[in-house]
């Protein structure tokens, strides 16, 4: 219908199209700016209404008078919405990167602690089985000392017995010479 209206409104060499806007060429008449007023009049009342129904029914002309199902501003908010998002999936990306270094660096630390205290518990049973060898050799030490002291005991008293029979000997043979 608006297409009808702006058809016998407005006088087809008096209008120049831009920009799906009607702009008055210079050289109209009077009658011809009277007409192009009243229909320019009509056609934005018309253009008002078209806009209200399509507004009713969810659609909408954007900025760049393109259709659109949604209102500019739900669009915008959805755009600002969309940018947020994309911001916040980069920084959820930044945190994931550095708490994944974060688990390396805990996962290196908690080897390298695994391999201390696996040689800790090595120099630990090292220190207690030296300390066994240790009491060990020093039993066998005792027990050798025990042994040589009754080795020297039984020397002594056969050192006794034997300096007895020297000197039983030694009276024998000196009253066997006396006599």
């Amino acid at each position: 219908m608006l297409a009808i209206v702006l058809r016998h409104c407005v006088p087809r060499r008096s209008v120049v199209r831009t920009h799906s806007r009607l702009i008055p060429a210079p050289s109209m008449s009077k009658r011809d700016d009277y007409i192009f007023h009243n229909c320019d009049v009509l056609t934005r009342g018309l253009l008002a209404m078209a806009q209200d129904l399509m507004e009713e029914e969810g659609i909408f002309f954007d900025e760049f008078n393109k259709l659109r199902a949604l209102e500019p501003d739900v669009s915008q908010k959805t755009s600002e919405l969309k940018e947020e998002c994309k911001e916040f999936v980069d920084k959820i990306g930044q945190f994931q990167e550095k708490v994944g270094c974060l688990i390396e660096l805990v996962d290196q630390l908690a080897k390298e602690t695994e391999t201390e205290k696996f040689k800790a518990i090595g120099a630990r049973n090292l220190l207690k089985l030296v300390a066994k060898q240790r009491e060990a050799l020093q039993q066998q030490l005792q027990a050798l000392i025990a042994e040589k002291k009754t080795q020297l005991e039984r020397y002594r008293i056969e050192c006794d017995a034997l300096a007895k029979v020297e000197s039983e000997q030694n009276e024998f043979i000196n009253q066997f010479i006396l006599h």
